[in-house]
């Protein structure tokens, strides 16, 4: 009986001992495994902070009655809204400030975000009627019905930071020999074509070069715009282009030959024109958010993959941890990537905001307002409004470019229901007049380069 009791003890100790080393084991190899460390953190996180939402706007949701009047420039108000995926935020508005109460991602670190809108008649920075090369029509609300353009004249100054003015000249000469390149949706294409009008003044500039195909930015038969453009001013050698990928991850054709097949979206590979030009890129700005949706996935397609197979993980399915998870996956990738391109600065462009109110822009919504700063005109926030770019590029050398809280309050630049012709089909809300908004976008990306 006493041999028997010893070797249970000594089988329990043994056991005990295996399951430990089991565990060491597992842990270490998840440690070791950067697609589980990644698709677990942004797992984790979700679950802590955004269950079940496929919204894609960070910022309240505006076309909610009860949140028109979310800000009041007489009393103080607090209150409870949803952002991209139903996650709560505070808002409190003071004499006229909005306040994200989020965590500080640096505490030393200058932010731009934090300021406030003042009123500059020098601007704005060119004319909409004359940059006509640069400037879709459709973007360019001095061709349009609309006859208030005091949104053009407001400059945004950071509370702590020095945001010098835009010269154009200087920039060329900072940039020369340098490419700069916007990838990412029809944001980001805004963001680029305010650029190229900042940079020739909105003039003609006949001695600017389209140097697209050195990219294969052509148009394809049958298409209706090639997938980008790019431009060098030759003087200074400095190229400025745009691709557009609007979720920023590798879209495959699942079967070539037929027109109407099913895309792969391989929401953990950067997109291929990123990974076949980035040696090339001295400044590279990303920016995703408001493709992600059923409607867009049904309209273009797209089936999510991930490590070359058909997604099977869980929360994947759901369109707005996807987006998530392709965040950090591309973010991962191009800090594993900086150290072989020193001369490279990478941005994430924070989300750009929506303003539809009494509806979407297929059911009726529209952003009316015309007064300027109308909801507030400074921002004091602890940390991004948009947590999913914030919480990506922490630790990293990718840098983000926080346009979400001071673009929030400018509700009254949009497209809204104006267009060249008599007739509108509803009202955009979510792109900008230009000149307007993504120019102040610029000046702050060209003080952080």
């Amino acid at each position: 009986m006493k041999f028997r009791s010893n070797f249970l003890v000594r089988g329990h100790h043994l056991f005990f001992v295996v399951v430990a080393l089991v565990f060491a084991v597992l842990v270490l190899w998840a440690w070791e495994n950067p697609f589980l460390t990644a698709s677990q953190s942004v797992q984790a996180w979700y679950r802590n902070s955004y269950a079940g939402s496929t919204n894609s706007s960070v910022l309240p949701n505006t076309t909610k009655e009860n949140s028109e009047k979310t800000y009041s420039n007489s009393s103080t108000k607090e209150g409870t809204v949803k952002d991209d995926a139903n996650s709560e935020v505070k808002l409190t508005d003071s004499a006229s400030t909005i306040t994200f109460n989020r965590s500080k991602s640096n505490q030393n670190a200058c932010s731009y975000g934090n300021g406030g809108w003042v009123l500059d008649n020098s601007r704005p920075l060119y004319s909409g009627f004359g940059c006509k090369r640069w400037l879709s029509a459709m973007w360019s609300c001095r061709l349009t019905q609309r006859t208030d353009f005091s949104y053009e004249k407001y400059r945004w100054v950071p509370k702590d930071c020095e945001l010098p003015a835009f010269e154009r000249s200087a920039f060329l000469k900072r940039m020369q020999d340098k490419t700069i390149a916007f990838i990412g949706d029809s944001l980001g294409r805004q963001q680029f074509q305010s650029l190229m009008c900042m940079v020739t003044g909105g003039e003609e500039s006949p001695e600017v070069q389209d140097v697209g195909k050195e990219y294969g930015l052509v148009k394809a038969k049958g298409a209706i715009r090639p997938d980008g453009w790019a431009y060098r001013f030759p003087n200074t050698n400095t190229t400025i282009l745009y691709y557009w990928s609007s979720s920023l991850s590798d879209l495959l054709p699942l079967n070539t030959s037929d027109p109407a097949t099913d895309v792969a979206m391989h929401l953990d590979r950067p997109p291929a024109f990123l990974r076949k030009f980035l040696h090339l890129f001295d400044v590279l700005v990303l920016n995703t958010g408001h493709h992600w949706n059923r409607g867009k996935m049904r309209q273009n397609r797209w089936v999510m993959y991930t490590d070359g197979v058909r997604s099977e993980l869980g929360n994947l399915k759901e369109i707005g941890i996807a987006k998530n998870f392709t965040v950090h996956s591309i973010v991962k990738w191009l800090d594993s990537q900086l150290p072989s391109h020193p001369q490279l600065k990478v941005f994430f462009r924070t989300i750009s905001p929506r303003h539809f109110r009494n509806g979407e822009w297929n059911t009726g919504g529209s952003c009316d307002n015309t007064t300027p700063l109308s909801g507030g005109s400074r921002v004091e926030q602890n940390g991004s409004s948009d947590p999913v770019v914030e919480n990506a590029v922490r630790g990293t050398q990718v840098k983000m470019l926080d346009i979400t809280a001071l673009s929030y309050l400018r509700d009254e630049a949009h497209k809204s229901n104006y267009t060249i012709k008599v007739a509108s089909s509803g009202s955009d809300c979510l792109h900008w007049c230009l000149p307007g908004i993504p120019d102040t976008w610029n000046e702050i990306l060209t003080a952080q380069i």
